[in-house]
């Protein structure tokens, strides 16, 4: 039985341009040929709507003209914002997106970066929690927030200005006492620096600081009973609160509504990562933003370069303020009270 519109060749335009099939590939590859053939395999192509098989293109270049994006998961909203601008950044460079949601697995990760030693993916941008990660040269990889080693480069917002700009915030609102609230691990990480720039934030300014830092795998209701010992009388002894992510923020809200604080009449709090509801409407809460746009363009334009001796170790984009309801910022209204 024939079978019904099939999928047409470059064979098939060359018949209908009524050229060569090296004419057609020259065209289809964005080399030179006469304007007059041009026009007309431009116009079959048209016509037959012929499809360019990218991949097998790639495979004759040695390219696949997919990288790999490794990521805890997707159900964390940031991580999720990252996932979203890569794969923007990547389809503008004609390159495909393969997402490995590696649940903090680091076996799993060494698997995905395995892969591409094998040349299925022609990179690997990564956000790992694997301290043993292996990565063998001349691999494309690019970390996010923990760096891997002096070969590869890391893409990382300021945290440290950003922990600087959380306690120059709360001491403009008014804070006199704060706390730094933080969970995360034991490895090396860019995000360890927003306490070390919260605490020169703080002695900068005055403020007097407490701090409560749990490990992963820590319960989280350590958190409450730290924040149940600080409240006498009804009244919490630190009038202001930095949460080292937004997730943490809005957790740390969440309990202070529980023992009757109003945020952020009561205390003020901001989180760190500019999470927004739905994606793009308003921030969870007031928060130090990251520039994750930037932070995926950076990192494609990295492992794409050809000039590899030019990749910076470590590249710091600026972080900004904004303000999401739970600090008395002016001419703002907290939704947090309610």
């Amino acid at each position: 039985m024939k079978k019904e519109n099939p999928t047409p060749t470059m064979k098939d335009v060359a018949r209908e341009a009524g050229v060569a099939l090296g004419t057609v590939s020259k065209v289809v590859n964005g080399l030179p040929v006469g304007d007059s053939y041009k026009v007309r395999v431009e116009e079959a192509i048209r016509k037959l709507n012929y499809q360019v098989n990218t991949y097998a293109q790639g495979m004759k270049a040695g390219r696949t003209y997919t990288v790999a994006l490794l990521i805890p998961n997707t159900q964390d909203p940031f991580f999720a914002s990252l996932a979203h601008h890569i794969n923007i950044a990547l389809s503008r460079q004609k390159y495909r997106m393969l997402l490995c949601s590696t649940d903090f697995d680091s076996e799993l990760e060494q698997e995905y970066v395995n892969m591409a030693q094998l040349n299925k993916v022609d990179g690997i941008i990564g956000l790992t929690y694997n301290p043993h990660l292996i990565v063998e040269e001349g691999t494309p990889f690019v970390a996010i927030d923990r760096p891997i080693g002096p070969r590869f480069p890391c893409v990382a917002s300021d945290n440290f200005a950003g922990g600087q700009l959380a306690a120059e915030k709360l001491a403009d609102l008014g804070c006199k006492n704060v706390a730094f609230l933080r969970t995360g691990s034991s490895l090396n990480s860019e995000t360890n620096k927003r306490r070390s720039g919260f605490e020169n934030g703080c002695l900068f300014r005055g403020l007097s600081c407490e701090m409560k830092i749990l490990n992963d795998g820590d319960p989280y209701e350590l958190f409450e009973e730290f924040l149940t010992d600080h409240i006498q009388n009804g009244k919490l002894s630190f009038d202001g609160i930095f949460c080292v992510t937004d997730r943490l923020a809005y957790l740390i809200i969440k309990s202070l509504k529980k023992l009757g604080l109003k945020v952020p009449r009561d205390v003020q709090v901001i989180g760190f990562d500019g999470i927004r509801y739905f994606g793009n409407e308003d921030y969870i809460c007031s928060t130090i933003v990251q520039p994750v746009p930037e932070i995926a363009e950076m990192c494609v334009d990295l492992l794409i370069r050809e000039n590899a001796p030019s990749k910076p170790p470590l590249v710091c984009l600026p972080v900004s303020y904004a303000p999401g309801g739970t600090t008395l910022d002016p001419a703002q209204h907290p939704h947090q009270e309610d």
